[in-house]
């Protein structure tokens, strides 16, 4: 990458100013290795993104960012509520994919003589794999019902305590899904799989909290020193999936209706304010209730699983926050409030201290922001800060981003080595797949803690506690 089209204006802070056919600047976050690994295609689709109608800046690529489908994973594109455009590239193929973590009151030494025992129960209760379901099956009105109610659905049907939902973003449901705009592909396959993690990147973690970095944001948190957590990584399953496949190339289609020249196909997108741009929002809403729903019914089946090992447990909702999403939040643009819609994609909201939609026990300290490593290495809890509303559309990373495709990583790495490596460091990996054991190899990541020191320098997101894997449960 040419890095002389980036200026660096503050500490992990690059600007390139807006050239060609660019309508805003574009920030690029992390320190100058991070910049000189960035590679063109990364580079180009952030161009892109700063291209489109009704763009407002600056487009932002987070220390994780690399190459996606039209936007790049690790992309942050705002558009005016009026002139703007909504782009299913920009939300991506797993809508409302995400992270939520759980504290259980326990250390980590009351895991020594049950830790083998307990990852074998999760492996065997909470389904994971490409394609593969569970026992909750939604039948007739019920997955209508899901996609309306988010997390509020899947409590109702006795999934979860009512007090989870001050601890989701949103408060566990996203209001503008309209379930008729989901495709009935989407719908089918989404019927068995309620409750699951599926593939890819999704996991279960047991995690300990191995340092502190601000005490009293982590005791506000509820989380200390040694203290057993459990993160859960995974999204809307095949129903987000075939949303976005149905839609990218009807938006592809209809572009020249709009008067929209597209840089790229795969950047297709509709206007906010036309029929298409509502149906896809009403649908990508539906999505990300999903996905809530999804991660609700999985920490029903995590707390169940620790009852019957570690009754003392206690299994409360630290958070829960998407990385794949587009949102209408208020912001100031050049001085003024103004609503606009943020496509976040593989990118995290990170609200600062004051913020009005933050619980009350967040609201001195801001958001927590959970950041997953790749398998075997840290994660990280940061907190949003207010400077991140000015700088970043209050975003900030969303994890340790790849460098090697997934094909790369199969001809690299065999998955049986790395799961025995792993565990001669105490990190107990249970899966169905040594392909996608292989696929996620720590070493086909960027350095986690590389990212996270890079974003705390740009000011966008401050750290917390840094998090080490007991025991992983993979699709």
């Amino acid at each position: 990458m040419n890095i002389k089209l980036l200026k660096q204006e503050a500490p992990c802070i690059w600007r390139m100013k807006k050239y060609g056919p660019m309508r805003v600047d574009a920030l690029f976050f992390g320190n100058k290795d991070i910049i000189l690994e960035l590679d063109d295609t990364t580079v180009s689709q952030v161009r892109d993104v700063a291209s489109l109608t009704g763009v407002v800046g600056p487009v932002c690529a987070m220390p994780d960012a690399h190459s996606g489908y039209g936007f790049p994973i690790g992309g942050v594109g705002a558009f005016d509520e009026k002139r703007g455009v909504i782009s299913a590239g920009g939300v991506g193929f797993d809508i409302s994919c995400g992270v939520r973590t759980l504290t259980t009151g326990l250390k980590k030494q009351d895991l020594i003589t049950c830790d083998a025992k307990l990852a074998d129960l999760l492996f065997k209760r909470i389904p994971s794999g490409a394609g593969v379901g569970g026992d909750i099956i939604l039948e007739g009105d019920q997955l209508d019902e899901m996609l309306l109610g988010g997390a509020s659905w899947a409590i109702g049907q006795g999934l979860g305590k009512p007090e989870d939902l001050g601890r989701i973003e949103g408060n566990g449901r996203n209001s503008f899904a309209d379930p008729d705009k989901v495709p009935l592909k989407a719908k089918e396959r989404m019927r068995n799989q309620m409750g699951s993690l599926g593939s890819g990147n999704h996991y279960l973690e047991v995690q300990y909290v191995e340092e502190i970095y601000d005490k009293a944001k982590a005791a506000a948190f509820g989380i200390g020193i040694e203290e057993v957590v459990v993160s859960i990584h995974c999204g809307s399953r095949g129903l987000g999936h075939q949303i976005a496949k149905d839609y990218l190339p009807m938006m592809a289609k209809a572009a020249p209706e709009f008067g929209i020249k597209l840089p790229h196909k795969d950047i297709a997108c509709a206007p906010l304010n036309s029929e298409l741009g509502q149906d896809y929002l009403g649908a990508m809403g539906a999505g990300i209730n999903c996905a809530l729903a999804n991660r609700q019914a999985i920490t029903h089946l995590v707390r169940e699983c620790f009852a019957e090992i570690l009754p003392q447990a206690d299994l409360r909702l630290l958070y829960d926050v998407s990385h794949n999403t587009c949102q209408r939040e208020e912001f100031k643009i050049n001085g003024k409030k103004k609503n606009i819609w943020v496509h976040r994609k593989g990118a995290t909201r990170a609200l600062g201290p004051g913020h009005p939609e933050l619980p009350s026990e967040f609201k001195k300290h801001g958001q927590p922001v959970i950041i997953g490593g790749s398998m075997g290495t840290a994660s990280y809890i940061l907190s949003g800060t207010t400077e991140s509303a000015e700088i970043s559309f209050s975003s900030c990373c969303h994890g340790a981003g790849r460098i090697m495709s997934r094909a790369k990583a199969r001809r690299t790495f065999k998955g049986n080595t790395i799961q025995k490596e792993l565990g001669r460091h105490g990190i107990i990996i249970r899966t169905g797949s040594f392909k996608g054991i292989a696929e996620e190899a720590p070493l086909a990541y960027k350095d986690v803690d590389m990212i996270i020191e890079s974003t705390q320098a740009a000011g966008i997101a401050e750290k917390v506690a840094r998090l080490r894997p007991l025991l992983c449960i993979k699709g």
